[in-house]
């Protein structure tokens, strides 16, 4: 997958002919110069006046283009490449050279007063005509062919991205859930109706998330109300020692999102920045725009007034090759971000002055694009 990708927003074309008309213009520049090279020769090999040169090149250059373009993609379409398969391809530039001179012929006519197609002009016309329809339609086809191929390799390396950032996503669950439930098995033996409740709140929180079809993006509301279930659920086995709050304003409630980009975040500061200390901890969630228009960038935090990092024990950077199961969570988020953004997107881990650690993801908002 190419390093920043938004959430996929299908766009069709306005008119059945906007795929057709943008290769034509894209060709235009090139034709014009093959007409003008064919010009500069032939007025360097039989010397006069340009003009009228200039005019038969274009006269029959700019209706041969036309045809030849315009059938390559009309007759190619359903193919891999844009070019017409077996004797269609030849066929299609003997058409369009005959086009061109049949046009440029009738237009010189009217224009210059004398016939194209006949005399010493004859043989010179028919033989440039020939070559440059064929350099032409060469370029179209290899031009096409690349162009193709370009888009099967993006394709390719998106499905690949896709499916990697579905297995990040899918390991982050289980592991979730596996703290969960070690939690669980503890709280059983020191407290059985609190385990009782906190069972009941961890059924309904995997009904709730787990029985929803799987989706690659979901909004930033869904986002903290899947954050607000699972804090619901660590508060009932810590009781008044969590505390937690969360800020989305909601004029970035539908922003989409990643499903569980957020929660290893969370999770992390229950783990390791409240759990060690004694007394109630705080977990704050909040979410920023930074900037305006094509500048604009989300800011998502997850602070916590806890142990803070240790000093001995740096951030992991972001191509560690391994990682203990502290810095699981972490790791997860930056392959993600990193598959998801590219360069574009970043987290940073940092000890708040006041006490506790704040991690803090800052990427584009959707519809801007990074420079990479």
């Amino acid at each position: 997958m190419q390093p920043f990708a938004t959430p996929p927003t299908p766009s069709t074309p306005s008119t059945a002919a906007a795929p057709l008309f943008a290769p034509l213009l894209r060709h235009a520049p090139l034709v014009l110069a093959l007409c003008l090279g064919i010009t500069m020769l032939r007025s360097a090999l039989v010397p006069a006046d340009w003009l009228p040169n200039l005019w038969c090149s274009l006269a029959i250059g700019i209706p041969s283009w036309l045809v030849i373009d315009a059938g390559r993609l009309w007759l190619s379409r359903g193919q891999p490449y844009p070019w017409p398969a077996g004797w269609r391809g030849p066929a299609l530039v003997m058409l369009g050279m005959a086009v061109g001179l049949l046009v440029g012929d009738i237009t010189t006519r009217l224009v210059l007063g004398h016939p194209l197609l006949q005399g010493d002009m004859l043989v010179s016309t028919l033989v440039t005509t020939a070559v440059a329809n064929g350099i032409a339609s060469l370029l179209f086809y290899l031009g096409g062919k690349a162009h193709a191929l370009e888009n099967q390799v993006t394709a390719v390396q998106r499905d690949a991205a896709e499916a990697r950032l579905k297995l990040l996503e899918s390991q982050l669950e289980p592991h979730m859930l596996f703290n969960t439930l070690a939690n669980l098995r503890v709280l059983i033996a020191a407290d059985p109706a609190r385990a009782q409740t906190m069972l009941d709140q961890l059924i309904a929180y995997l009904r709730a998330t787990l029985g929803a079809a799987r989706q690659p993006w979901h909004t930033l509301e869904a986002e903290f109300a899947r954050l607000n279930d699972y804090l619901a659920l660590m508060a009932v086995r810590m009781g008044p020692r969590l505390h937690y709050q969360l800020q989305l304003p909601p004029a970035l409630a539908g922003i989409p999102v990643a499903p569980l980009l957020l929660q290893p975040l969370v999770e992390n500061a229950i783990r390791h920045g409240l759990e060690p200390q004694p007394g109630p901890g705080q977990i704050t969630v909040q979410a920023l725009q930074l900037g305006q228009g094509a500048a604009a960038r989300l800011q998502l935090q997850v602070t916590d007034n806890g142990a803070g990092l240790p000093p001995d024990s740096p951030p992991p950077a972001a191509d560690a090759p391994t990682l203990p199961d502290r810095h699981f969570g972490l790791q997860q988020v930056r392959d993600r971000l990193a598959g998801l953004y590219g360069s574009a997107a970043t987290l940073e881990l940092r000890t708040v002055p006041t006490g506790g650690t704040s991690a803090t993801i800052v990427f584009p908002l959707p519809g801007t694009a990074p420079s990479p």
